[in-house]
């Protein structure tokens, strides 16, 4: 007699009528293929539109009490979901490393510096700094971690991604406000703790569930963010309109639960090199976002950097990216 379990999968694997010819099992891989479009669209996309929301919710809300309250209120969120999952919060040396490293260089400085930066540049400039993340990534991991030394690609991918930086810097003359300059090098600064941050954790951590670990870093980089608007915004007019209050809910619900859990839960299931290829999307988004609904333009140069960043990208994961999809066919 066959065992009811291997009789289950049997069946399973089995052409059905009612399915139209095909069996369960084949309908359930069709779905998680599904999903994963999904969730690769999520990230692609909202990622993109996170930019134009911050910009949206700093015209009547102070940028480090908007970026505080967006941290805490998804903290709260991400905390239910370790309650109703169960999940383990550890509090050993090792996982306090990859707290701190969250909540302090991935979240607290860095989104402290990218909504103070966002008030005075352009939201698609802002996304299209921000591409200078991998190179970042790439240049930190050289430095200190051994398993991952420099190789050709990506000393050629860092070259174009720092020429396209220089060029966009140099655009900053053609762009209205004379703190421009400030507010972008915010971003970059920011773009590179995140980076080290990233590293650190991949140094020195140890497996957290990443649902835990983003719980304890954004309610511990929201509550550094809410000191420092305590400290430096006491005398600045909040009003809340529904502008700001609906950009605030999609911050915290869509721009930093959602694409955090379809983040993570697509690197289980693909290659990190194909989710890496959101990186060429969201700057898109955001630049014709930024057209459509604020009306802003940016100088041609901005574009010529965008590109040579675009094109740093592609060196850096395009070898990665042939190899996975010959291995797949």
């Amino acid at each position: 007699m066959v065992p009811f379990n291997q009789r289950k999968i049997r069946d399973n694997c089995k052409p059905h009528p009612f399915f139209g010819g095909k069996s369960v099992y084949s309908l359930m891989k069709h779905s998680e293929r599904v999903m994963i479009w999904i969730a690769f669209a999520i990230i692609s996309t909202v990622w993109g539109t996170t930019w134009l929301a911050i910009r949206i919710g700093l015209e009547t809300v102070p940028p480090f009490l908007s970026a505080g309250i967006r941290c805490v209120a998804a903290a709260v969120i991400l905390y239910g979901i370790v309650r109703v999952q169960g999940l383990a919060i550890p509090l050993t040396p090792s996982a306090w490393k990859v707290y701190l490293s969250l909540g302090v260089l991935t979240i607290g400085i860095p989104f402290a510096l990218i909504y103070w930066g966002q008030q005075y540049i352009p939201t698609g400039l802002s996304s299209i700094l921000f591409g200078a993340f991998p190179f970042c990534v790439a240049v930190l991991s050289h430095l200190m971690l051994r398993d991952e030394p420099m190789t050709v690609s990506k000393g050629v991918a860092i070259v174009l991604g720092f020429a396209g930086v220089v060029i966009i810097y140099y655009s900053e003359s053609s762009i209205a406000d004379p703190r421009a300059f400030l507010g972008m090098s915010a971003v970059l600064v920011s773009v590179i703790l995140q980076a080290l941050a990233l590293v650190l954790i991949k140094k020195h951590g140890e497996p957290v569930s990443p649902i835990s670990m983003n719980f304890v870093g954004m309610a511990m980089g929201g509550i550094m963010v809410l000191l420092l608007s305590a400290a430096v915004e006491g005398d600045r007019t909040v009003v809340w309109t529904t502008q700001a209050m609906l950009s605030l809910a999609y911050l915290t619900v869509v721009g930093s639960v959602v694409t955090f859990v379809a983040y993570y839960w697509l690197l289980k299931r693909i290659d990190a090199v194909y989710v890496s290829l959101s990186s060429f999307i969201n700057p898109i988004v955001a630049v014709v976002l930024g057209a459509i609904i604020l009306g802003e333009r940016l100088p041609a140069t901005v574009f010529t950097g965008a590109a040579l960043v675009m094109a740093g990208l592609l060196v850096a994961n395009g070898k990665g990216l042939y190899a996975r999809v010959r291995k797949d066919r």
